[in-house]
């Protein structure tokens, strides 16, 4: 019973997350601002190269070197498949790097996964059965459409905007600590059993190869290194749990979604936090 409570809790924290950080941005930040770097074709290219080629070829063979029952590598492959989270945008507020950037990725990682993963997960699960339509739906509404009306609001109302910002933010933390704290208490006993049985360890280097190839890729500048970084190691848990609880029978494909989330805040918060201590970043970039 508490763990249904808990759970209910953790799904509500995942949905006020998304909606508070995606408006959040969308408040503080312009249009031109967000889409302006989707002009480079080169970032672009990489940053779909390191989510989409790099990150499912990376999982793919840590799971051939350590390997893990059916279900449980089913749900790894899933979240190796799944780009775009919203979660970059608090780590890259964390790391005090260029927020408008995290937005400009996700913009483009949100729509990639909805065409990518339904005609890619079935060719490497072919038990799995994805469906375009119930990855699209809860996308657009917790992510791009909050992203879209906060964007109107600051070119509409920019002074309204900047009052609701920090409000947003506010929020936003706030549904994260629910989040984890509630997805961890709810989850004890399967976490406790992952660490158990040496499971935990491929989600963890999946998660690190990820920052790595993120940053690796970023470029010249900084702020996109960290960004491409953290964005390529944080998953889409949100679009995986649909995959997962969508196309599978096993309960352990889920809990390998929710165990690999769990693992991207605990290993991925304090990256963030290492690289908030460099020199402060330039002002964000305008066009």
């Amino acid at each position: 019973m508490m763990r249904d409570v808990l759970s209910t809790v953790g799904n509500l924290a995942v949905l006020l997350f998304a909606v508070t950080s995606m408006l959040s941005v969308g408040f503080a930040y312009s249009v031109r601002q967000i889409l302006g770097p989707l002009r480079d074709l080169g970032a672009l290219a990489r940053a779909l190269l390191a989510n989409f080629v790099l990150v499912p070829l990376l999982a793919l063979g840590i799971l051939w070197l350590w390997p893990l029952d059916r279900p449980l590598e089913a749900g790894l492959i899933l979240v190796a498949m799944s780009a775009g989270a919203p979660f970059l945008v608090k780590l890259t507020a964390v790391a005090q790097s260029e927020v408008s950037l995290s937005a400009t990725l996700l913009v483009l990682l949100l729509p990639a996964t909805v065409v990518y993963a339904p005609i890619v997960i079935p060719q490497v699960l072919p038990e799995a059965e994805v469906s375009a339509g119930a990855l699209a739906v809860p996308l657009l509404l917790t992510m791009l459409l909050p992203l879209a009306a906060g964007l109107l609001a600051h070119n509409r109302w920019p002074a309204l905007a900047r009052r609701l910002a920090p409000i947003a933010r506010h929020f936003s933390t706030v549904a994260l600590v629910v989040l984890v704290l509630a997805t961890t208490l709810a989850n004890i006993p399967t976490i406790t059993d992952l660490f158990t049985k040496g499971a935990i360890v491929p989600p963890l280097l999946v998660i690190a190869g990820g920052f790595v190839i993120g940053y690796l890729l970023g470029g010249k500048d900084r702020n996109a290194r960290e960004v491409l970084g953290l964005g390529t190691a944080q998953r889409n848990i949100s679009a995986a749990t649909v995959m997962a609880t969508q196309g599978f029978d096993a309960a352990e494909t889920v809990v390998m979604v929710i165990a690999t989330s769990l693992a991207g805040f605990a290993l991925l918060f304090p990256i963030a936090g290492v690289l908030r201590k460099r020199e402060p970043v330039a002002t964000a970039r305008t066009g």
